[in-house]
């Protein structure tokens, strides 16, 4: 029995749904189909994507059994080689593996090049010069590393250039190898960024199809996507009753109906704030889910460095805000003592009192330098009190600063290719920059998702207009 599949495929443990009898076939193909798909996702919007090697752990059965078994074929090879006349089958069939490699690195038009390895690493030739011993192995070597210098990266030039220091046979071999390993994974990611950008329409297609598919197996997989546009409705409906009764006694604005769209983009919003340990994440942003808690992790520690910054500057008044580098050096110093804030051992009390001490002395310093009159004992003690307040989630300043930021980017996500990049709201200066980077990166993340589930939230964005 299997409750919830599209979850169960990831392996996100989350509440059960009414279940649905299903059998292993089943499972296998959609488990499948999940894994093709974020593969494709990841690559459409990971424009970090890279294929990487694969390198098993340190100690491992798999690392173990790897080098036995590597150790083994060269010392094969060695043993061949050092015979009274020398065997030259496995390093033939290495040459064959690696005619084959260096041949997969050319394009169509290549045509001199694949001539000039056909006619070099001819296997049949290589063969007759071996079995007559007149097989030079040290010319043939050369000749590789010196097309695999042509055909590499340039990041790989000192690998290459490594290669004609060796000069042991085997050692040789074995490296040659391990550089070909190497181009094979830079062009596979050479391939990947330049089919990127026509990849996205296809991706959208295919991310959609492959949905579809797992909807008709499963048909109650949008109900927490459903749930979560619900309660974004409700939410917005609230507050709009609450800022109507502020109104109490005068002419209230008349009431209109949530637009789609508003919906839509405060519900993405509200991702950034989701408690990802008990409530089930929306299916249809499933495979973007590290990515959105990854910016709500960032963003509570902004908010934090905006709000003591914002406290910093409202309790010295204009005397800092003229001073070069002064907002730089003070922000580095809350972000360093920030860093750890998400770990278990973070104690969030002693980081406040060592933020509280160490701005006060820079403060100081920064007054003392340009000739202002320094904090008296009783302001610092209030600065370094309200400070330390800051890292309660109720406290008003760090409030109003992360209500700024949720409309900021809120005006990035109303605003289309045409429009201008909001205004950035006051307070907000110091982390300008890392808020952009966030915005930018929640823009391409909604947008992306609201064209490959359009048709999907269409008909429940409007399901909600209606009731």
């Amino acid at each position: 029995m299997v409750s919830h599949s599209w979850y169960n495929s990831i392996l996100l443990p989350l509440t059960a749904s009414p279940p649905r009898f299903v059998s292993v076939e089943e499972l296998m193909e959609t488990a499948k189909g999940v894994t093709n798909m974020a593969l494709a996702h990841e690559i459409v919007v990971n424009g970090a994507f890279q294929v990487k090697p694969p390198q098993p752990a340190e100690g491992s059965l798999e690392k173990r059994v790897k080098d036995i078994m590597h150790r083994a074929f060269w010392d094969c090879l060695e043993a061949q080689l050092k015979e009274d006349p020398p065997m030259y089958d496995h390093a033939i069939k290495l040459l064959g593996e690696i005619k084959e490699t260096l041949l997969s690195f050319l394009l169509p038009g290549h045509r001199r090049l694949r001539n000039q390895i056909e006619e070099a690493l001819d296997l049949q030739l290589i063969q007759q010069q071996a079995e007559n011993r007149a097989l030079d192995i040290g010319k043939v070597a050369e000749f590789i590393i010196g097309m695999m210098g042509m055909l590499c990266a340039p990041s790989r030039d000192e690998e290459i250039k490594k290669l004609r220091d060796i000069t042991g046979i085997v050692p040789l071999f074995r490296a040659i190898f391990q550089v070909l390993d190497l181009m094979k994974i830079d062009m596979a990611n050479f391939a990947l960024s330049s089919i990127r950008p026509h990849l996205m329409q296809q991706s959208v297609e295919y991310e959609r199809k492959k949905f579809q598919e797992f909807l008709e197996k499963q048909p109650n997989a949008l109900d927490f996507t459903w749930k979560w546009l619900r309660d974004t409705t409700d939410t917005l409906l609230s507050c709009e009753r609450e800022d109507k009764a502020s109104f109490s006694g005068a002419a209230g604005p008349e009431s209109t109906p949530l637009h789609p769209v508003t919906v839509h983009n405060h519900a993405y919003l509200r991702l950034l704030k989701w408690d990802h340990a008990s409530c089930p994440f929306p299916e249809t942003l499933l495979m973007d889910q590290s990515r959105f808690l990854e910016m709500q992790l960032e963003l509570e520690q902004l908010s934090m460095v905006a709000a003591v910054l914002l406290i910093v500057y409202n309790s010295t008044g204009p005397a800092l805000s003229g001073l070069p580098d002064v907002m730089g050096r003070l922000k580095g110093i809350v972000l360093v003592l920030l860093a750890e804030m998400h770990t278990i051992s973070f104690s969030a009390e002693e980081a406040f009192a060592t933020i509280g001490e160490k701005l006060c002395a820079e403060v100081g310093g920064c007054l003392s330098q340009h000739g202002f009159p320094l904090l008296s004992t009783e302001q610092q003690s209030s600065l370094k009190g309200q400070i330390a307040a800051v890292q309660l989630p109720d406290n008003s300043i760090r409030r109003l600063i992360d209500s700024r930021i949720q409309n900021f980017l809120l005006g990035f996500l109303e605003s289309g290719p045409q429009k201008c990049t909001p205004v950035l709201p006051s307070g907000l200066a110091p982390i300008q920059r890392e808020l952009e980077v966030i915005a930018v990166k929640l823009s391409r993340l909604v947008n992306y998702n609201k064209l490959v589930f359009a048709p999907y939230y269409q008909k429940m964005l409007n399901k909600l207009a209606t009731t």
